[in-house]
């Protein structure tokens, strides 16, 4: 919102919330009806390909979207290394509300104009024209409309809200209040109104309009520079007619510069050109690609969490997964890219953090949860896992942590099999299950004398389950295979409060992966249930309680969070994750992998001592 809100700054759909494409509906609907019920001579192609024109205008946005996303995560031609967080992405959320707008127009138009009714698909004279328009009134007449928004009447009722995003994403380029957007509707609307008057407008010069608008708009703000330097060595005089990223960066940056719409021509004629302009764009197109020092090795987890991460849908990844009706809809585009990682098969970045002065990467394996699962899954995985880690090693990459990579001891032995197959390993391999048992530890209730333990048994669950029983709580298990592999952990004492029984009498579950329903409905009333692994088992009691999956609040010091992890509330980190950090910011020179477990005491008081907290205080 801007600073002082003026008049027409809410778009009139906003109360409709995510239903707000509903004002498209009648006219679509009158627009598909028409073209099916009408006669050849009568149907009107143009009017029923709008649909379709915003479809692309959507898809065409998303498409900059994830590409500025994992282009300033890698790093190389970045323009800002300033962050984006949460209140940005709420911000930018409504990004849609302009083709909205646009479609509006284009359904309506031909109702009162004649002209724009069943147009040809092509013609020249009439592109040329829309060109001529365009570089001429609409450039001149943006210039100087820009220019006074800047004025501090206009700009803090209006566009101090554009430029509440300092770091760009490609959206930032349409966020603006609606009286806003309605001048530049109005400015853009030139080059169509020109064509219909002169009668020469066509499909293609309105859908090439459209598109040249949205690929120049997200272009200049993708906060990568991307055109080649060849480019205007090869026709110098583009440097007046294109902009780049890195000149549109400077407007963001330094507020008072840099104007221009698409063609800079203007500002280098009124002397509006920031002096560093050049040199700017020359550092970006050399910068380097990132070496991080911790990477975080995560994986898919259902073929709809593409959606939900940092380089998918940003509104999605900005709260916690859940599963959304209209990605139903998605499916076609699901399957893709299903086949897409069946094919690539390489790890990709997913996001950067900044924690002090470590440098955070998060790399995710295209590969799903129930594959981990599948033996005949395991070679192929595991060749993933280690060609990352060779690669991160290869980088200079301090810590890798092996986040959700670790399911259980079937798959890699918690890790180990990396140790065994490259011992000369320089980056340490840490599964951060210390960090997990910690957390789970210092978030049960002060007091309890017994508690459960259900669902598979990980490291996790078995370094926890022999802390308690030391520590001189009972702990029940159905299971005699459990009872005999934790029983031979501990010591005589200690082992008479490990319980070999059906009795589910406590009301402190502890829950690895796997718990099924008829176990959950065996628990009494008012348990309380606290999950052991990364995954949260599915809640069947509406009269029991669930506790988190081992995790923690992030200080604010840890820069560019803007999506969340899985189903974890915002800034709220898996305790796998954050154990990756710990041993980078301490500079412990030591793999926690395989049967290796670290001090669990001296990593808990690290993870305080540096800003997380837990999300249940102990005692709670």
């Amino acid at each position: 919102m801007a600073s002082k809100p003026g008049i027409l700054t809410e778009w009139p759909w906003t109360w409709l919330g995510d239903y707000k494409y509903v004002v498209l509906a009648p006219l679509v609907g009158h627009s598909i009806y028409s073209y099916m019920v009408k006669g050849e001579d009568e149907k009107d192609l143009s009017n029923f390909l709008v649909l379709p024109l915003l479809v692309w205008r959507m898809v065409h946005n998303q498409m900059w979207i994830s590409l500025s996303r994992y282009r300033t995560a890698k790093g190389n031609n970045r323009i800002v290394d300033k962050s984006i967080e949460f209140e940005q992405v709420d911000r930018e959320r409504n990004w849609d509300d302009q083709i909205i707008l646009s479609g509006l127009m284009l359904y309506m138009v031909p109702l009162f104009y004649e002209a724009a009714q069943r147009l040809p698909w092509w013609r020249t004279d009439g592109a040329i024209w829309a060109l001529l328009v365009h570089a001429g009134p609409v450039e001149f007449l943006y210039y100087w409309l820009h220019r006074a928004l800047h004025h501090h009447f206009l700009y803090s009722r209006y566009h101090s809200h554009h430029h509440s995003s300092i770091v760009t994403e490609p959206i930032t380029s349409v966020i603006h209040p609606f009286a806003e957007h309605i001048a530049y509707f109005l400015l853009f609307s030139l080059p169509f109104f020109t064509t219909i008057y002169m009668k020469n407008i066509s499909t293609l010069s309105v859908v090439g309009y459209l598109t040249y608008i949205d690929f120049m708009n997200n272009m200049g703000h993708c906060n990568f520079e991307c055109i080649p330097k060849q480019l205007f060595s090869i026709f110098p005089p583009l440097k007046y007619l294109m902009y780049t990223p890195s000149y549109h960066s400077l407007h963001h940056t330094q507020f008072r510069t840099n104007y221009s719409l698409f063609m800079p021509f203007y500002d280098y004629i009124y002397g509006t050109t920031d002096k560093s302009t050049d040199s700017l764009y020359e550092s970006s197109l050399v910068r380097k690609e990132e070496a991080p020092d911790v990477v975080h090795l995560t994986h898919l987890t259902t073929p709809e969490s593409i959606y939900h991460l940092r380089l998918g849908f940003a509104c999605l990844a900005s709260d916690p997964q859940k599963s959304k009706w209209y990605l139903w809809l998605m499916w076609p585009v699901t399957f893709w890219s299903m086949i897409v990682t069946l094919i690539y098969g390489r790890t990709f970045i997913v996001e950067r953090n900044v924690f002090k002065q470590l440098k955070l990467q998060t790399w995710a394996i295209p590969k799903y949860s129930i594959q981990y699962y599948m033996k005949w899954q395991r070679e192929a995985i595991n060749s993933m896992i280690g060609d990352s880690i060779l690669e991160a090693d290869a980088m200079g990459v301090q810590v890798l942590s092996l986040g959700l990579l670790n399911q259980g001891e079937e798959l890699n032995k918690n890790g180990e099999l990396f140790l065994n197959r490259h011992s000369q390993l320089k980056v340490k391999l840490v599964d951060g299950s210390s960090l997990a048992v910690a957390v789970v530890l210092n978030s049960l209730p002060k007091g309890i004398t017994e508690v459960v333990i259900r669902g598979n048994l990980s490291k996790v669950a078995y370094s926890i389950v022999v802390s308690l029983c030391q520590e001189g709580i009972q702990v029940y298990t159905i299971l005699e295979d459990d009872y005999k592999k934790i029983k031979a952990k501990l010591t005589k004492e200690a082992g008479d409060n490990l319980i070999l029984s059906k009795h589910n009498a406590p009301k402190i579950w502890l829950v690895g992966d796997g718990l099924n329903e008829d176990e959950q409905l065996s628990a009494p009333k008012g348990t309380l249930f606290f999950p052991l692994s990364h995954f949260p088992p599915k809640k069947m009691r509406k009269d029991c309680f669930y506790n988190s999956t081992p995790a923690m609040l992030a200080p604010k010091h840890l820069e560019n969070v803007d999506s969340c992890e899985n189903w974890l509330p915002r800034r709220v980190m898996s305790a796998w994750r954050i154990a990756g950090i710990l041993h980078g910011m301490e500079g412990w020179n030591v793999h926690e992998c395989g049967n290796m477990m670290f001090d669990i005491e001296k990593i808990w008081r690290a993870s305080l001592d540096h800003g997380f907290r837990p999300l249940n205080p102990p005692g709670n």
